[in-house]
Order: C-alpha cells, then sequence, then structure tokens
C-alpha cells in the first residue's frame, strides 16, 4: 500500500470515527475508502469491521459520563452473541440477499426515530410497557442489532438509538451513550471472530483503527453538547442519507 492510501484510509478512518459516534454510518466512508486501495468486495467489509471498532471504544469514553450502567450490564451479553452469530452469517452465507434488505431496515430505523412520539402513541409509553414486554423487547432489539452489526453493520448506531428511543424513557444523550457501548462490544466480537476466521487486511487495519479511536472521542464529546431536538435531526438526516446510499448500490 502506498502513502496516499494509507493517507487516504486514515482520513476515511478519522471522518467514520466522528459519524459513528455522533449518528452511525461510518463505515459508508471507510469501506468505499477500501475498496479504493484495491482490497475485494469481501475483504474489504471484514477489514472495515475490524478497523472502525476502536473508534466505539472512543465513543465509550467520551460519553461515559451519560451511561446508564445498569442497562449495560443486562445487555452486553445479548449483543456479543448477536455480534458472534452476524459474523458467522457474513463467512456461511452470500452477501447479497442481505444487501437488498439493509437500505429498508436502514430507512426504517430513521423514520422511526423521526416518528418517535406517534409511534409511541400506537405501542405505548416505556413506562407503561409491562415489565416482561419490556424486556423482551429490548432483548430482542439488542439482539437483532447485534447480528445486524456482526453481518454489515453500516448505519448500526442509527438503528440502535432509533430502537432504544422507543423502548426507554431516557434523554437521547443516554441513549446515544448506552448505543455506544452496545457497538463496542459488538465490534469487539466481531474483530474475535474476524480475526481467526476470516480474510482481514491488517495493513489496513493498522491505518483506520487508530484514526477511528481520535474521531470516536471527538465525535462522542460532540454529541454531548448537541440539544436533544438537534442531535435527533442528525441522526435521522444521517440514517436517511445512508439508506438511500445503500439502495441505490443494492438496485
Amino acid at each position: 500500500m502506498d502513502l496516499p492510501g494509507m493517507a487516504l484510509l486514515a482520513a476515511a478512518g478519522l471522518g467514520a470515527g466522528t459519524v459513528n459516534a455522533i449518528a452511525g454510518g461510518g463505515s459508508l466512508i471507510t469501506f468505499p475508502a477500501l475498496i479504493a486501495v484495491g482490497l475485494a468486495p469481501v475483504p474489504a467489509n471484514v477489514t472495515n469491521s475490524v478497523a472502525v471498532s476502536p473508534g466505539y471504544v472512543g465513543s465509550v469514553v467520551g460519553s461515559r459520563a451519560d451511561l446508564p450502567r445498569e442497562r449495560v450490564r443486562a445487555l452486553v451479553p445479548v449483543a456479543v452473541l448477536g455480534g458472534l452469530a452476524g459474523c458467522v452469517l457474513l463467512l456461511a452465507t452470500p452477501q447479497r440477499a442481505f444487501e437488498v434488505v439493509v437500505p429498508f431496515l436502514v430507512l426504517g430505523a430513521a423514520a422511526v426515530l423521526a416518528f418517535q412520539d406517534r409511534l409511541r402513541r400506537l405501542v405505548g409509553h416505556p413506562r407503561h410497557m409491562a415489565p416482561r414486554r419490556h424486556a423482551v423487547a429490548l432483548y430482542a432489539l439488542t439482539a437483532v442489532g447485534g447480528v445486524y452489526g456482526g453481518y454489515f453493520g453500516a448505519a448500526l448506531g442509527v438503528m440502535l438509538v432509533a430502537g432504544l428511543a422507543l423502548l426507554l424513557d431516557e434523554p437521547l444523550a443516554r441513549i446515544n451513550a448506552l448505543k455506544n457501548v452496545l457497538s463496542a462490544v459488538i465490534g469487539l466480537a466481531t474483530v474475535v471472530a474476524y480475526a481467526a476466521f476470516g480474510p482481514v487486511d491488517w495493513v489496513g487495519v493498522a491505518v483506520i483503527a487508530p484514526a477511528t479511536l481520535l474521531g470516536g472521542y471527538a465525535g462522542s464529546r460532540l454529541a454531548r453538547r448537541l440539544p436533544g431536538g438537534v442531535l435527533k435531526a442528525v441522526i435521522v438526516t444521517a440514517g436517511t442519507v445512508v439508506g438511500l446510499v445503500l439502495l441505490w448500490r443494492a438496485y
């Protein structure tokens, strides 16, 4: 890999870490950059999953003051198992079928967050949900997010924030902090699985990973300072753009 290629990957990693911490969709920056420096699609996807995971650690550090720790202890094991299941799916099945569905999942997540208040009137406010129903919904959401993150991962943050905001009666800053932790542990699961069994380009990882760590910390600090309404608008906009780009690529 030449110096211009390494510079491209470093810049992409910094941008992806920042975007992932604030909203999600950073993989749409790093994945094309890996393709541009000569990787085939599957190695690029696997390398991207490993390379962006340190950025989530930076996001967790930057948003730790808002972290709902009781939620973390309950949901982290589910996220890890879901992430590992998603890795198995990617390595064992054709990727095309899932790529066709992904854009609609991302666009749907953006719509859920945009119309959160109206949807709550239909499905019920979190504080009015039965404890068992609430727990099952929260675990199911985390498991599905883990599978998606292990398999593909683009706009995972948007999907997690949308679902968590619908199910938790918490300020968006705390939900975003929980999203950062879940994304981090899903990323760790992908690192372990792909490092052992996937076609990882370790030079690409060595260039991108430190940049995502720095970008993740900076982005999480910025997200803490944004008013809830502005943060929601940013996440909805990012999710819509990511979904439309994925839709264009798939079709």
